[in-house]
């Protein structure tokens, strides 16, 4: 990766009121850290960043910085990352990693493809792009700002791993040599993707609810008051499995108060009394 120069600031404005007031003066906020030294807060022309980054690949980009008026200024330092503002796009912040030439450092690469594939324009295969970046770890001049793979010779089924990237000289690939970075695969069709679908688990969290309303619904059920004969919940007389509620005072084998009396009374005494009524009207 060549180093490309940029000239840059010391800042002494600060917070939110200050990076607003620098953008108004045509210069963005910036910090620039290292593991070496502490962090510093630097500024920039808006010009020169942007410039900067239309000119390269990606946004990895290796900078000759030089602090006008600063105790050290030369810094060799990566672009970490460039913050935009999420309408018109402009630069509002970037942030710099002052790195040394001798020491190597561990950056994400983006992945590019060029060429047309054999299994998409003979086979009706469909061009898999499976990861976007990679990690790759170098001497920051060795790095390359992007990798380039040429998926011309990719058939039907078949896919570049991350073992089979070629990479330049001195620069390691970190991750498993088997995960597949391109690949191409036959499109599935209708009845495939609704078998997909209908095939799809449940989400745990669905179950969960699920579980849930059911809980809530016994609960509720258990807790319902029997109410009055008549009132809304309250159950019906003569309802299959209703139990009777025993009167209040009674219990099981003991009689209830004023039973002993009840039974005294026989139910055909008015019988007798209606018969001897009879009998003396005859006399």
């Amino acid at each position: 990766m060549k180093s490309v120069p940029l000239n840059a600031f010391s800042r002494s404005l600060g917070r939110r009121a200050g990076s607003k007031k620098l953008r108004a003066s045509g210069r963005i906020p910036a910090v620039i850290y290292g593991r070496e030294h502490k962090a510093q807060n630097i500024e920039v022309t808006a010009d020169d960043i942007e410039t900067l980054m239309q000119g390269s690949a990606s946004e990895n980009v290796l900078v000759d910085l030089a602090v006008k008026d600063d105790a050290r200024p030369k810094r060799l330092a990566l672009v970490q990352e460039v913050q935009h503002h999420p309408l018109h796009q402009n630069v509002l912040h970037v942030d710099f990693h002052e790195v040394l030439e001798n020491e190597k450092v561990v950056v994400q690469v983006p992945v590019e493809t060029v060429g047309e594939a054999v299994g998409v324009k003979t086979g009706g295969g469909v061009l898999e792009h499976v990861l976007f970046k990679l990690k790759l770890r170098g001497l920051p001049k060795d790095l390359p700002e992007q990798i380039v793979i040429d998926v011309s010779a990719l058939e039907l089924g078949r896919a570049i791993h991350i073992g089979e990237v070629k990479l330049p000289p001195g620069i390691e690939i970190l991750g498993g040599k088997n995960i597949p970075v391109v690949a191409v695969a036959m499109p599935r069709t209708e009845e495939e993707e609704a078998a997909a679908t209908e095939a799809a688990p449940v989400a745990a969290g669905d179950v969960e609810m699920i579980k849930e309303k059911k809980e809530e619904g016994e609960e509720g059920a258990e807790k319902a008051p029997a109410g009055k004969p008549g009132e809304k919940g309250a159950p019906k007389a003569g309802a299959k499995g209703a139990a009777a509620a025993p009167e209040k005072g009674a219990a099981a084998g003991v009689p209830e108060k004023g039973a002993e009396k009840k039974a005294e009374k026989p139910a055909d005494k008015k019988a007798d009394k209606k018969a001897d009524k009879k009998a003396d009207k005859k006399r």
